[in-house]
């Protein structure tokens, strides 16, 4: 697939010893954290895309539901001849929903850190929509977005393409700065096109986070097989297990992973010290209101248009534009 010709990949991708300086610095505060982005090697894509097929997982199917039943009304608060731009855009399924109901669309630039799942996705692209332009970006979405300068200076009204609720990945000051950067690429006029899961009982949280197929605490454990495998660090898997808490003071379920037992591993040059019990936060998903989200947007500029919801009120899809 990397040899096709008419894939015209923009490499942004984030070096080796990027990915460890983000580890070390994760590892060395009082709660160990490590950035979410780095869940999504791909073996974690593969795993994740199997997490969105599970019944308990919700929000895939929830916000599919939405993308299916409305996508025409979708498509036309969009507008005309939009150029989209999917920051985070995975096997780009999501997007495959809306491209038959946009009208002329000028292109499509999935953003995606993984190189693999890109390419391929931007191959199957290419055979199911031979006449849509698509401009791949290997790129780390959280940093500033860098587009080809071609696109860059594109008069096309631009359209920021954001599903799956990976706005909850950051927290409410994080999401509303990365809305911020989202509002830069777009220009005034451009438009943001986002997924957000709703606030519910913490019960179908736990189930989504915590399957009992283990699906979710493989995704998490691969993190640190991964971090063997780039940075040279001596995680035991076995010494660790998946945890998935609903913080409802926050408004937030976590992902952590948990040292069963007391411990060092060595990162690079680096020793670290797990006491049992002592955790290693992975992620975190906000939910949200409608009031709280569409007042978080309006901090960073954003005017709700229009939203919608699925029909049992799990998930939301919000249309703004930039003022």
């Amino acid at each position: 697939m990397i040899e096709n010709a008419h894939i015209d990949l923009v490499d942004h991708a984030p070096s080796t010893s990027t990915v460890l300086k983000e580890v070390l610095a994760g590892l060395s505060k009082t709660q160990k954290t490590l950035p979410p982005k780095l869940l999504y090697d791909k073996r974690g894509s593969e795993i994740f895309e199997q997490i969105c097929l599970l019944k308990e997982y919700y929000p895939t199917r929830a916000e599919t539901e939405i993308l299916r039943t409305y996508s025409s009304d979708i498509s036309q608060m969009i507008g005309p001849e939009v150029l989209m731009i999917e920051p985070g855009s995975g096997a780009g399924d999501k997007i495959r929903y809306l491209i038959p109901h946009l009208e002329n669309p000028k292109g499509y630039v999935p953003i995606e850190i993984s190189k693999e799942i890109l390419l391929r996705m931007t191959d199957e692209l290419h055979d199911e929509f031979p006449d849509l332009k698509v401009i791949p970006v290997c790129a780390d979405f959280s940093g500033e977005i860098e587009l080809p300068l071609t696109l860059d200076s594109d008069r096309a009204k631009k359209v920021i393409f954001f599903p799956g609720s990976t706005i909850g990945n950051f927290s409410p000051a994080e999401a509303t700065q990365f809305l911020k950067r989202m509002g830069k690429v777009v220009g005034r006029g451009g438009g943001l096109l986002i997924g957000a899961d709703l606030k519910k009982r913490p019960d179908i949280f736990k189930l989504a986070y915590d399957d009992p197929q283990g699906v979710t605490a493989d995704f998490n454990l691969n993190l640190l097989t991964r971090l063997n495998r780039e940075t040279g660090a001596g995680f035991d898997c076995r010494n660790f297990e998946h945890e998935a808490i609903y913080n409802e003071e926050l408004g937030r379920v976590e992902m952590h992973l948990v040292s069963k037992v007391g411990q060092l591993v060595k990162v690079n040059e680096t020793i670290f010290r797990f006491n049992e019990g002592e955790t290693i936060h992975t992620e975190s998903s906000y939910k949200y209101s409608v009031s709280e989200f569409t007042e978080m947007c309006a901090k960073a500029r954003w005017t709700i248009k229009k939203h919608w919801k699925d029909e049992n009120c799990l998930f939301g899809v919000y249309y703004f534009e930039l003022e």
